[in-house]
């Protein structure tokens, strides 16, 4: 018969503790949520800001709209690491070039050479200058 209480008493203890777990696990994402949703939050009173006072390159009704809609794809989980999908992209520009150019456009797109241009501007402009000795004639 104490074999019974002690094993019913082992589970009773295991249960509560998984439960505690749980809970606790639940609190963590609860957590980690409220600060994904402050942080997003956060970013739309700058953009809203940048709006207003009209330095995003866009005209104002079209940047608060933008800044709007972040902020509500932010609160269903729908933005993800914009730095992070930058970086992928940026070598993978590099991907359509020649075989014999896209070494170049991962330097040029590592930051060797001088940018000039802007988005707003149309465009930015890498240029790279790599001296090639001429041939030797004999």
């Amino acid at each position: 018969m104490q074999t019974t209480e002690a094993t019913n008493s082992y589970r009773s203890w295991s249960l509560a503790l998984c439960t505690a777990g749980a809970f606790q696990c639940a609190a963590t994402a609860a957590d980690a949520d409220r600060g994904k949703l402050s942080e997003a939050q956060s970013t739309y009173q700058r953009d809203r800001s940048a709006c207003i006072s009209e330095q995003s390159g866009q005209d104002r009704a079209t940047c608060l709209r933008e800044a709007s809609a972040a902020l509500q794809e932010a609160r269903r989980g729908g933005l993800h690491d914009g730095e992070a999908r930058f970086e992928q992209n940026r070598l993978l520009r590099c991907d359509s070039q020649p075989l014999a150019d896209r070494a170049d456009c991962v330097r040029r797109m590592n930051g060797e050479g001088t940018t000039s241009g802007s988005v707003e501007g149309g465009g930015i402009l890498r240029e790279l200058v790599t001296p090639v000795a001429p041939p030797q004639r004999n």
